[in-house]
């Protein structure tokens, strides 16, 4: 395949969404190690860290090669300097950074070798294996008492039936024994689940191929994979998007919802959505709701410029009636329903307010405010028990009182959403990327979270080059974050 492809639709799939992979505590029980706290805590110091990519940053002269920054998590929240900026030119990182590797095009996290810490999985899905141009690899950086260190790539079991290995990642306990199981997609059909009781010197204790009915080929696969509990039975269920193709009469985009069990994946429903979804206990049930996205649009009146839609979970899974669909038509949210508003681009779930209930963060990427072509803006909603409330609805931009910066044309403001704890005050934080801000050197936001919602007050900002990135090339520092 055409080593510069640039990952158009692969990335635009990899932000959406909103997960559960934040929300993940694995239940680990090694006898030599206390049990992680959260799957994005690096150095387990009880703060959840954040994880922001720049998959088409130039390292050592290489355009396109990627990194990633993992900021730390603090009593404080995060801060510019509080940081780690990692490529494939990092030591102990297996590979060397080369021309569209597009290292950091997907992220996922968890504890896979069960010492107490939680180790980050990067894709680098452009990576040449030998003569296997875009064959695609996956690396785990493990965690540790001082942070992100050392690593092992995760090979492609079956490199000429595919490229792009790493485009889409996904950590869970899959089959409820307690050990965090890793899922790989590429541009094939097939997952690779990657068995836990990982090591540093061996990797996975054993794997298997999860077959699914998604398209294959440039931009197809699976796109992007989420996990969850959609069931509430304490095993991990796996949300698997794409192009849903199963039987070539017919195709549509859909986000594809395996539950987990002893026995394996398993198949339970196919919710139509724009390859991309969020997880997350909305209505406070016990059970994981998904949001699905159709931020390409539908027709006037009924999401013209982009929406989100609510499924709720319950003890059989997924339910398939809908609950809702928003969209900036609908009564109570800001904003005006527009073509290529792209409401619904990326999307967050966690609890904001501290109610116990998970709360969403929506990006319209691509929304004009005032003279601001393309500028973009973050929408919040909260949750109740019945699904999502829009009476209450927040918009957040550059010009909004207290977020540093101001709209300007090209900003793509919302380019990746995250709602997490990030100062262990038990309110999500937002975090919020710009991948083109100043002419595409890409910025990001973290504005703090408290009872009343979403606070500008102690609004952290910084750009590329205060992350340690190099801004030649137009990195795009914000496309992505860890879900």
């Amino acid at each position: 395949m055409n080593k510069t492809h640039p990952l158009r639709t692969t990335l635009a799939a990899a932000t959406a969404m909103a997960l559960a992979g934040s929300l993940l505590t694995l239940a680990v029980v090694p006898a030599t190690a206390a049990p992680v706290t959260y799957a994005d805590d690096f150095n387990g110091d009880g703060y959840r860290d954040l994880v922001t990519t720049a998959a088409r940053a130039t390292v050592g002269g290489m355009k396109f090669a990627g990194a990633v920054v993992v900021n730390y998590g603090s009593a404080s929240g995060i801060s510019a300097s509080n940081r780690k900026v990692i490529t494939q030119n990092s030591s102990g990182i297996p590979g060397t950074a080369e021309p569209n590797d597009f290292f950091g095009a997907d992220l996922a996290s968890g504890d896979l070798n069960n010492d107490g810490y939680a180790d980050l999985v990067v894709g680098a899905p452009g990576e040449d294996v030998g003569d296997d141009t875009n064959g695609g690899t996956a690396v785990v950086i493990w965690g540790s008492a001082s942070g992100l260190s050392g690593a092992r790539g995760v090979g492609d079991p079956t490199p000429s039936g595919h490229d792009w290995f790493g485009q889409s990642l996904a950590v869970g306990d899959f089959s409820g024994d307690g050990k965090a199981d890793l899922a790989i997609g590429s541009s094939g059909t097939s997952v690779w689940i990657h068995k836990g009781g990982f090591t540093k010197s061996s990797g996975a204790a054993s794997r298997y191929k999860l077959t699914t009915p998604l398209q294959s080929g440039t931009d197809r696969g699976a796109t992007s994979l989420l996990s969850g509990d959609v069931n509430g039975d304490g095993t991990d269920d796996l949300l698997a998007n794409g192009t849903y193709y199963p039987d070539r009469s017919h195709m549509y985009d859909a986000t594809l919802v395996y539950v987990g069990a002893t026995s394996g994946l398993t198949i339970q429903t196919v919710l139509e959505s724009d390859r991309q979804a969020a997880v997350g206990d909305i209505n406070g049930d016990g059970c994981d709701d998904v949001i699905t996205s159709a931020w390409w649009g539908v027709s006037a009146g009924d999401g013209l410029g982009g929406s989100i839609t609510t499924y709720l979970g319950g003890r059989e899974g997924i339910r398939t009636d809908p609950v809702q669909t928003i969209h900036q038509d609908t009564p109570g949210v800001p904003g005006v329903d527009e073509s290529s508003d792209h409401f619904g681009y990326a999307v967050s779930l966690d609890d904001i307010d501290g109610d116990g209930l998970a709360d969403a963060a929506v990006s319209a990427f691509y929304e004009g405010i005032g003279t601001a072509t393309l500028t973009g803006s973050v929408t919040v909603f909260r949750g109740t028990p019945v699904g999502l409330s829009t009476s209450d609805a927040e918009i957040f931009h550059q010009d909004t009182a207290g977020v540093p910066g101001g709209n300007e044309d090209d900003d793509h403001f919302g380019s990746s959403v995250r709602l997490a704890d990030l100062n262990g005050d038990h309110h999500a934080d937002l975090s919020i990327g710009a991948d083109a801000e100043n002419t595409g050197d890409g910025a990001l936001w973290s504005l703090r979270g408290s009872s009343a919602g979403v606070t500008t007050k102690n609004a952290v900002s910084f750009g590329a080059s205060s992350a340690g990135l190099s801004t030649s090339g137009s990195p795009g520092f914000g496309h992505h974050m860890l879900r």
